[in-house]
């Protein structure tokens, strides 16, 4: 690493389409924060980043507009990803730069060429030195502890906000690999859908979320939650109270997580034989916030057969598996070798 060795900074970022997080050498992970950027129409000036920004969402004046830059894990809008981008970074080092930080960032395996430069270049005029590109079940499974330098069969299934992604990985490389774009934001939108098409009733993003957070469930359960809540009537437009039940919202859920379980399913029929057993015998494992989904482990693995087991952290690993990259090349070690930056 030459003279820089010392005084850089090395950055790993889960750029994700609903929250970016970012892990710092020796000090874990140092910020998580929404990817939502508020800006002043007339003057395009950032009015605020992150949390700030999100409680914005659908709430602002007409001369200010909240925004996700991110969509489907991939940038829809260069200029406030980089801003974005910008703003964590400058909180996490504040401002002291000796040498700009190298970066690792997480990206889905099925982006284009185009999508790929635009990450990079997102980073770059943010202030990277260095960028590195590492698909994001890759940097999933790393920061989940899985040995993916074995030369056995190892599957993870990474469900973020926008993307799923699936992969098959063994002896530092992906074997089998695919993502379809169903994530946490399409289980939100089913619910909205499912609640307005069933009761007539227009709700927000925000109480979509917490209703799958709250009674959310992708497998059948013995107990039935209910609850409250409020929107518009789309008949009257005045506003209404409704309870729902935790097996309505399975149901309109069951496409998107069915969607899931016949990605799983299509790539593990791609999968090797030997590689395949190995899966059967170690299990698929989950990361991300989608699968946080009360009972979805259980589906997949009713649906598949093959044990499932759900990260420690699965909303941290491609954050700490970014770091844990970066830091395998600081030393001069290589191990995560086979990658494409």
């Amino acid at each position: 690493m030459g003279i820089f060795g010392n005084i850089a900074m090395d950055i790993g970022i889960d750029l994700g389409t609903c929250n970016t997080l970012v892990h710092v050498k020796g000090k874990g992970i140092v910020l998580s924060e929404p990817s939502v950027v508020a800006v002043e129409l007339g003057t395009k000036a950032v009015v605020a980043v992150g949390a700030d920004a999100k409680r914005m969402l659908w709430k602002t004046p007409e001369n200010i507009t909240a925004i996700r830059p991110m969509q489907d894990g991939v940038i829809a809008d260069f200029e406030h990803t980089e801003k974005m981008i910008r703003y964590f970074i400058d909180r996490v080092t504040q401002r002291r730069w000796l040498v700009k930080p190298r970066m690792v960032i997480g990206i889905p395996a099925s982006i284009t060429e185009v999508e790929r430069r635009a990450v990079r270049e997102s980073a770059e005029q943010a202030g990277a030195r260095e960028v590195y590109l590492i698909e994001e079940s890759m940097a999933a499974a790393i920061g989940a502890n899985m040995p993916v330098l074995e030369p056995a069969g190892h599957m993870i299934c990474d469900i973020g906000g926008g993307t799923t992604e699936v992969s098959v990985i063994s002896l530092g490389g992906m074997v089998v690999s695919s993502a379809i774009r169903i994530g946490g934001d399409e289980f939100d939108e089913a619910i909205i859908k499912h609640v307005r098409t069933v009761h007539n009733l227009i709700i927000g993003k925000e109480t979509a979320e917490n209703l799958k957070i709250t009674i959310g469930n992708a497998a059948p359960d013995k107990k039935i939650e209910k609850m409250e809540i409020m929107g518009r009537d789309a008949i009257t437009g005045l506003p209404r109270r409704l309870e729902i039940d935790s097996i309505e919202v399975r149901e309109s859920l069951s496409e998107s997580t069915g969607a899931v379980v016949e990605e799983i399913k299509r790539n593990l029929g791609k999968t090797p034989p030997e590689l395949a057993a190995d899966i059967i015998e170690r299990g698929i494992v989950m990361t991300g916030g989608g699968s946080l989904l009360k009972g979805l482990p259980k589906l997949i693995q009713n649906e598949t057969g093959v044990p499932v087991i759900l990260a420690e952290n699965p909303l941290l690993c491609v954050a700490l598996g970014a770091g844990k990259f970066l830091e395998s090349m600081r030393d001069n070690d290589r191990k995560y070798f086979n990658f494409r930056s």
